[in-house]
């Protein structure tokens, strides 16, 4: 089952990435030849009346629309192709668009997922209501951060390091990923305004997978226990909790990587299909609320990654795009190439590196060793 839940959560998440780059490319003019959810091997498909073959492959993760005049599924560009064309054919060819109509294509489809996170966020939201506590200090605990830092029971968290609190887990999800780093407390204290500085103490701890990684305590705990019933809201604060919950997925997915890269959290964390697998079977044993938040999540996050500037995703191209905005003119069919293939190695080497952290923490588990 956690297979089936993970595929399903994945195979919604790539239709809706790459559907968004098949609709502005249709509203562009550009043929489509493929629209692929998987890779290699056909297990079923269709062509429909414009000619693009709709498929299902064999290896379930990911996806691509192809271009007619695409060198491979990376998208990418290939002159060969364009110079055997008739005219007709050449009206179709994505290297034949604007600039601007280039990169709408390849935007729409991280644009698609952005959407597809904020639609089901405010529709669960709207419709089943959101579970907050009210971020009043309860108890602070003795020898800890918040008690140093001279907070108080009755205290009202305002804001931390410029995040606006809304409810107290904004104050755990923001604490427990900046262990060791100093943060700015805004406090309303009887209407009194004051601003001190915390820096959450670093706990090690074993996750569920058998990983390691750094939590952040100040050492307080809510003057309101949790809620049991969920409050409903409009549908305008429906949707503006649902862009901040999907803003807020980006920034603590960009600040992660941050942390891995200045050794801050260590890279074991990152996993790869099984760590995704399980984690979403988990969550769906939790409900349907869980496993849609999980979804708009999961969609948020590929729509982000998918945007950074490596050559053969959506944000090399894009980093291509720019460079002949600058240059009045695009880079040239060699350097092209080299940076597709220095790209398309980066993501092969994260693959294999993600795969391995997958491995080792099954490993560990059999061994009782994590």
């Amino acid at each position: 089952m956690a297979v089936v839940y993970f595929l399903v959560v994945l195979t919604i998440v790539v239709f809706v990435h790459e559907f968004g780059h098949f609709i502005v490319a249709r509203w562009c003019g550009v043929t489509v030849k493929t629209f692929s959810i998987g890779f290699g091997r056909e297990i079923f498909g269709w062509t429909d009346k414009k000619g693009t073959r709709w498929r299902v492959a064999w290896i379930p993760l990911g996806g691509y629309v192809k271009f007619l005049d695409d060198e491979n599924v990376a998208s990418q560009p290939s002159p060969e192709a364009l110079e055997h064309m008739s005219v007709d054919e050449r009206k179709g060819a994505f290297q034949n668009k604007a600039l601007w109509q280039r990169a709408a294509v390849v935007a729409a489809g991280p644009m698609a997922n952005f959407i597809l996170a904020v639609l089901i966020y405010t529709a669960v939201n709207l419709t089943i209501g959101i579970h907050t506590i009210t971020p009043r200090v309860g108890e602070v605990m003795a020898d800890m951060p918040a008690a140093s830092a001279g907070l108080k029971s009755g205290d009202v968290i305002t804001s931390i390091d410029g995040w606006s609190i809304e409810g107290f887990e904004d104050v755990q999800r923001i604490v427990s990923i900046n262990a060791g780093r100093q943060l700015a407390f805004g406090i309303n204290r009887d209407g009194q305004k004051l601003s001190v500085q915390i820096t959450p103490k670093v706990l090690e701890q074993k996750d569920a997978f058998g990983g390691v990684y750094k939590r952040g305590l100040i050492g307080v705990k809510p003057a309101q226990g949790l809620p049991t019933e969920a409050k409903q809201v409009g549908p305008v604060e429906a949707l503006r909790l649902g862009v901040r919950e999907t803003y807020t997925n980006i920034a603590q997915t960009l600040q992660g990587i941050g942390d891995i890269i200045t050794g801050r959290q260590g890279a074991d964390q990152m996993g790869g299909p099984i760590l995704m697998a399980e984690v979403t079977s988990k969550v769906a044993e939790l409900g349907p609320e869980a496993w849609l938040r999980w979804i708009a999540f999961i969609s948020a996050n590929i729509g982000f990654l998918n945007l950074l500037p490596i050559p053969a995703l959506d944000g090399g191209h894009l980093l291509f795009y720019a460079i002949e905005a600058v240059r009045r003119r695009p880079l040239s069919q060699r350097m092209q190439e080299i940076g597709f293939q220095i790209g398309i190695a980066l993501v092969l080497m994260l693959m294999v590196y993600v795969n391995l952290n997958d491995l080792l923490r099954v490993w560990r588990r059999l061994t009782g060793e994590g």
